[in-house]
């Protein structure tokens, strides 16, 4: 049973009814059925009213969900074949990004993305998804790497940032992160990335200078959390809410400002409720923004990631 967010109640309690008028059917043997059908046009209504209809806030929630697919979920439905490799043989291997070499339709790719934990235990070995400087020179190293030998860049982005803690910014976290956009930015081969749930700060942002960026419907993209940004223009992190509509965050906001080359459609009420049928979704996008990357020679590849992001934003004199 997937775990309910707030808006979702409504929904919640009536397909509960449906459920024990349905029970009670087949107990009793009594004939519902006009009640019944009526009940669920009155559901189907109603999950078009609310997912349909979703504000910034509820979409940072389903951005959150605790049971929403992570990078290795979405891996094994969408390639084969999968190495993951370690460290950055500098100073560990930091378990809050994975990667390695796959294959997608039968070309080699290499695939990298933040991983959060299914339950507390993983979470804490995983740093709640939130990288350390070793995480980021670990995926600089296997981006150097595809480059080398040809192979396309995946990045699948859900990090609510950089790890926070004083022995990260010891180690060069700033450092490491620009240091991936300087790289990322020269790469010879496609790189595609893709915001799966929260794409926050410099720590989304060091894998996401990609040739094609694409989000999830329900994802979020920010330099700051709502929360965050809340707390420094407010004083007040409870009013969360509000920086979310103010900030423009959600996929649909940054496809309409070109800071991003599309929205990936989901599953009504979340990737949660079909992992697989998800992962057809983003399988479709992959496969077609990888067929127009590989028209472009090296060069033109760099030009195309240099005329992208130069072109993001207004600037007035």
């Amino acid at each position: 049973m997937s775990q309910n967010l707030p808006f979702e109640k409504p929904v919640v309690e009536l397909q509960n009814k449906i459920n024990e008028l349905k029970n009670f059917t087949e107990e009793k043997d009594i004939n519902l059925e006009e009640e019944i059908t009526h009940l669920e046009t009155r559901l189907q209504e109603l999950e078009e009213q609310i997912y349909d209809q979703l504000n910034p806030w509820e979409r940072v929630q389903i951005a959150r969900h605790a049971e929403r697919p992570t990078t290795l979920d979405y891996i094994d439905y969408l390639f084969t074949d999968f190495i993951e490799l370690h460290g950055d043989r500098l100073y560990g291997d930091d378990e809050a990004i994975v990667g390695g070499i796959a294959n997608y339709k039968g070309r080699p790719v290499t695939v990298i993305g933040h991983q959060r934990g299914r339950n507390t235990k993983e979470n804490i070995r995983r740093s709640f998804g939130s990288p350390h400087p070793e995480g980021y020179r670990k995926a600089l190293r296997l981006m150097k790497q595809a480059d080398k030998f040809g192979r396309p860049i995946i990045c699948l982005i859900d990090t609510k940032g950089a790890f926070p803690g004083k022995a990260a910014e010891e180690r060069g976290q700033s450092e490491a992160i620009a240091r991936n956009l300087l790289e990322m930015a020269s790469f010879r081969v496609p790189s595609i990335g893709v915001v799966i749930g929260e794409g926050g700060s410099g720590g989304a942002l060091a894998l996401g200078l990609c040739n094609h960026m694409y989000m999830l419907e329900n994802s979020t993209y920010s330099v700051i959390s709502p929360e965050g940004a809340a707390a420094i223009l407010w004083k007040d992190a409870s009013q969360a809410k509000h920086a979310a509509e103010t900030m423009r965050i959600t996929a649909p906001d940054l496809n309409e400002l070109g800071i991003i080359d599309g929205v990936i459609p989901e599953i009504r009420g979340g990737a949660h409720y079909d992992i697989e049928k998800q992962a057809g979704f983003i399988d479709q996008t992959l496969e077609s923004s990888l067929k127009t990357l590989e028209r472009l020679t090296a060069e033109e590849l760099k030009q195309q990631r240099f005329k992208k992001y130069n072109a993001i934003g207004n600037l007035e004199i």
